[in-house]
């Protein structure tokens, strides 16, 4: 794919974003279609796309980027004063306190140390649609590993958890929260359940394609569907959808579990972290740096017992500096299955978005964004001197 594909604008000092943009698209060949997306204090410098089919105005399933959008209302409540992260959950939630799960603070739900990734029977697609019935599912669920003994990714549930949390104390869902909050007052294209006028500017996921070798990489390291990776991933159901196709599902777009079910472009990611931590479109920034600081704070690093690798987590966001070490201390964000990712760095003022549409290998963030956040972030370096 060449340069004159790449589509979109970017400010005076961030053309090498674009020629960096240009040569993963090449690199990447095919079908790949994304979009790149960038603010600086609020104001976007960057605003690419590339591919079949997609525009500047194109939604895909963002997966756990999702679960930016939830946590930021649960840090906005906390800031307000009506959530305390050092409360039991079942203060909240009596019934979450079942099989000895009656000391887990908010705290240690958000930094994924509860021990309760899924349920012991899994779930079909009309389950993992509803942030309700996960909840109630999970409630009396005995833990997975003793909490706070470790963590491990509750890939599937924890915007569920942390939802019903928001629902028991406010009345309302953190997708209530977060469209009154946050998408609506900023016109944010990063919906917690997609209004049915917009279904046609949705595109569905596409499979992944690995390679030959890399085919053999995902089956040499594959686990059991009752460990407590394949129940965190919801293998242990025998009609469990397909991770990747869960956006395709339209329940799952309409009902958008916290967890994963977002649907958005990368402005509508952008946005949401340049609204967290700028002024954007005259507004203060959402979060105080206090605030932000406390939620990007790490609180559980190490090898992660859900996805058997290294994971850095702060308070229901990723640390992104752990993957990208350009990035400042206190840069927080996450990640979604098919390849997309969204952070601040509050001390660089940049808020990045990226979305693609082909599933990536080997899943998480895309491994383009390595180049990307690189080429962006020398671009704002350069912009401040």
């Amino acid at each position: 794919m060449s340069y004159e594909h790449i589509q979109g604008t970017v400010a005076g000092g961030f053309e090498p974003v674009r020629a960096e943009f240009a040569a993963v698209a090449a690199d990447q060949g095919g079908d790949y279609a994304a979009q790149l997306v960038a603010h600086v204090d609020g104001e976007r410098v960057v605003d690419l796309w590339t591919g079949p089919e997609i525009t500047a105005d194109s939604l895909t399933g963002v997966f756990s980027s999702t679960k930016g959008a939830a946590h930021l209302v649960v840090a906005l409540l906390v800031q307000d004063g009506v959530l305390d992260l050092d409360q039991r959950v079942s203060h909240y939630w009596p019934e979450f306190a079942a099989e000895g799960k009656g000391g887990i603070t908010l705290r240690d739900l958000l930094a994924h140390r509860a021990g309760v990734v899924g349920a012991d029977d899994g779930f079909v697609a009309e389950e993992l649609a509803d942030d309700r019935i996960i909840a109630e599912r999970v409630a009396p669920q005995k833990p997975y590993w003793r909490p706070r003994t470790g963590f491990g990714y509750h890939a599937l549930v924890i915007g569920a958890l942390t939802g019903e949390v928001v629902r028991r104390v406010t009345g309302r869902s953190i997708q209530e929260h977060y469209e009154e909050r946050v998408r609506a007052p900023y016109g944010l294209d990063f919906y917690l359940g997609l209004p049915e006028e917009l279904e046609p500017r949705f595109l569905t996921t596409q499979p992944m394609l690995p390679t030959p070798a890399q085919l053999a990489e995902l089956e040499a390291n594959a686990t059991g569907p009752n460990s407590i990776s394949g129940i965190a991933f919801n293998r242990n159901h025998p009609k469990a959808p397909e991770l990747w196709d869960l956006p395709n599902i339209k329940l799952i777009r309409q009902l958008s579990p916290a967890s994963v079910g977002g649907v958005a472009s990368a402005r509508g990611l952008a946005g949401m972290y340049a609204a967290a931590t700028s002024r954007l479109g005259g507004h203060e920034p959402l979060l105080k740096p206090d605030t932000a600081a406390e939620f990007a704070q790490i609180h559980s690093i190490g090898e992660d017992l859900s996805t058997r690798n290294r994971n850095v987590f702060g308070l229901g966001f990723s640390i992104v500096s752990d993957d990208y070490p350009v990035l400042g201390q206190g840069a927080f964000g996450h990640s979604g299955a098919a390849g997309s990712q969204a952070f601040a760095d509050p001390r660089s003022g940049l808020a990045y978005g990226y979305n693609r549409r082909r599933f990536a290998f080997p899943g998480g963030a895309a491994p383009e964004n390595a180049r990307l956040v690189r080429a962006v972030h020398a671009a704002v370096t350069a912009h401040r001197i």
